[in-house]
């Protein structure tokens, strides 16, 4: 399926509006053609867009690599925490520009959708940095080090047509569909339905067009484009030899209704990748298939030659066994002849050496020799050919079982994993976990978040936490007016380990605790207060925290499980968990250690949580597992 302009208009318009205000918190490589990055935004759910030469979308899954590709490293080095600035297209050119910025810096990434389509990185001055494939043709040249250039703008701008711009048809002797689809750059699908609502003949000459159809061509084709452009939609899937997805209904057999033209996209985009994957990771497979099939055939081969040769080479020692009994006394003897020739076998001479051919084996022998004798020797090279044999098995058993690994891998590679991205809770974009009561805590994971959960989230029954000493998280234990001692010690522990306590291990430290209406928004007047910080007035309630231990757990929550990580107390309600204390290996190291145990525990549920979920649940800092398991 190919992306029309007028279509990219929209994808334009919606992701700028879906993905304002959010920083670039992750990038992965998907094929050489398409990446995948994750957006993050302190407030909001995080949003997964799909970057590929043939088109541009919001994704609900996330695909596991398939093949390398080349610009990840350099936007993975460069474009990480970058806030996306503009996503803009110049007309309905198939081009997209996609502006990131982060203080003076700017990057622009260019999407080609036209073509074979092209991924070009750009500095604030469009000189190229890097790009998927360079480009040399007439009208441009693309490559690293020179500037970027658009390719000529040759339509009519539909966005801002008139009906004026349709009377050059009447000058013309081609089919009107044919104009249509030239003048406008539309796809033959909204050129048909252009003509269809027109009511007017599409093979029907542009000299034959009346001023009447003139004007219903220019209103049918407006309001198309509109519809299209606006999001005033009727979204189908097509499913023929071909699958593709229409944002508005054109009337086509196999068609399937669906809630929006993005998740079309994105069924039919995902599947699209995913099946040129499993080509992808199976060719290889298939080219070592083969060579192992052709070895093994080999291998077979020549333990069916080696052993007929054993075999006839035993036959011709017996029948000299027997010609003494003939009277034939020795290989010289002229009745030997004779005798060879019965079993497909003579005596040759090369380069002044004797031997006995049987078929093609040759076999050094001395005519002076007995027939005894001479049969012996043969007998010999009969077991030295069958010993060979074994060896030959061996060979084709090992075959065998290197052919067996690879075909189930081969199959193993064709399964191109997907998983579906959940929709996360409100909370999840904060520091959370419910206590052993069952209420639910959430805390601040920098100064906008802290500023966020005491601005939108307190509320008159929830209970506010600091850590006594600076740099520590707020932390809300919510609606819960009588809340037990319990729930506040573990708060107040999970308040200290998410502070700067950790970091340092500072053992012995303190949290407090007071009421809503004891937090102040507001400094007071002629003094400021740094972005996350707030007024605490009256009686602070502390509580005193002896260990420095956390625990990473994943828990059922309603119909889902979720990645958390809070007081000791959740390894009772957890499905795995992981005990960790300060101090040791860095977050991604121990994030992998606590994943592979998971895995190792209930691979199922804990496979769609990624390395970047455990190091994003981790206290800041360096920490050591002590313990881990499944909860029961």
């Amino acid at each position: 399926m190919t992306l029309s302009g007028i279509e990219l208009r929209y994808l334009v318009n919606d992701i700028s509006k879906k993905i304002d205000g959010y920083y670039v918190s992750n990038i992965y490589g998907i094929t050489k053609d398409s990446l995948l990055f994750k957006f993050h935004h302190p407030e909001k759910s995080d949003v997964l867009l799909m970057l590929s030469t043939f088109g541009i979308w919001i994704t609900k899954v996330k695909i596991e690599p398939i093949e390398p590709n080349k610009l990840l490293k350099h936007l993975r080095n460069n474009l990480l925490r970058f806030k996306l600035k503009e996503v803009k297209q110049i007309g309905t050119e198939r081009i997209v520009y996609l502006t990131l910025s982060y203080f003076e810096k700017e990057f622009v990434i260019v999407v080609e959708l036209f073509s074979d389509g092209n991924i070009i990185i750009c500095n604030n001055e469009m000189k190229i940095l890097a790009l998927s494939h360079s480009i040399n043709v007439r009208h441009r040249q693309l490559r690293v080090g020179s500037q970027y250039v658009q390719p000529p703008l040759d339509n009519l701008d539909i966005l801002n047509m008139t009906e004026k711009d349709f009377e050059p048809i009447r000058s013309t002797s081609i089919a009107v569909a044919k104009w249509i689809g030239k003048t406008l750059g539309l796809p033959r699908k909204y050129i048909e339905e252009i003509t269809r609502l027109a009511k007017v003949e599409s093979k029907k000459k542009g000299e034959d067009v009346s001023n009447d159809e003139i004007k219903r061509l220019f209103d049918s084709a407006t309001q198309i484009v509109n519809n299209v452009v606006s999001g005033k939609h009727d979204p189908e899937i097509i499913r023929n030899d071909e699958m593709y997805v229409n944002p508005i209904s054109l009337g086509g057999e196999n068609s399937e209704k669906i809630a929006s033209f993005m998740d079309g996209l994105d069924t039919v985009f995902t599947e699209s990748i995913v099946t040129k994957g499993k080509t992808i990771q199976s060719s290889s497979f298939t080219k070592k298939i083969s060579e192992l099939e052709t070895r093994l055939g080999e291998q077979t081969k020549a333990i069916k030659t080696v052993t007929e040769k054993s075999e006839k080479i035993a036959i011709v020692a017996n029948s000299l066994f027997g010609g003494v009994s003939q009277g034939i006394s020795s290989m010289d003897d002229s009745k030997i002849t004779a005798l060879l020739k019965k079993n497909n076998s003579e005596i040759v001479k090369e380069k002044g050496i004797t031997y006995l051919k049987v078929e093609d084996e040759k076999i050094k022998i001395d005519l002076n020799s007995s027939l005894p004798t001479t049969a012996s020797a043969l007998f010999n090279e009969s077991k030295k050919q069958k010993a060979a044999i074994g060896s030959i098995e061996k060979l084709l058993e090992k075959t065998e079982n290197e052919l067996e690994k690879v075909v189930k891998k081969g199959e193993s590679a064709k399964q191109v994993s997907v998983t579906q991205v959940r929709k996360k809770n409100w909370f999840e974009r904060y520091r959370w976990f419910y206590t052993t009561d069952g209420v639910l805590a959430i805390g601040g994971r920098d100064s906008s978040s802290n500023s966020a959960i005491i601005r939108k989230h307190l509320q008159k029954n929830d209970k506010v936490f600091h850590a006594e000493m600076s740099g520590s998280p707020f932390f809300l234990l919510k609606g819960d007016d009588a809340a037990t001692p319990a729930s506040l010690t573990e708060v107040a522990h999970a308040t200290v380990c998410f502070s700067k306590v950790w970091k340092e291990a500072f053992y012995g430290s303190s949290a407090y605790w007071v009421n809503p209406d004891q937090v102040k928004k507001g400094a007071p007047s002629g003094q400021s207060m740094a972005k996350g910080s707030f007024m605490i007035e009256g009686q602070r309630n502390f509580v005193k925290i002896s260990s420095l231990k956390m625990c990473v757990a994943i828990i059922k929550h309603e119909e889902s499980y979720l990645l958390t990580c809070g007081p000791p107390s959740m390894k009772n309600t957890a499905v795995c968990y992981a005990m960790i204390e300060p101090t040791g290996q860095d977050m991604p190291d121990v994030a992998k250690r606590i994943r592979y145990e998971f895995l190792s525990s209930n691979e199922e549920i804990a496979k769609p949580f990624s390395i970047d979920d455990f190091v994003r649940v981790l206290p800041a800092g360096t920490c050591k597992i002590t313990e881990s398991g499944s909860g029961t």
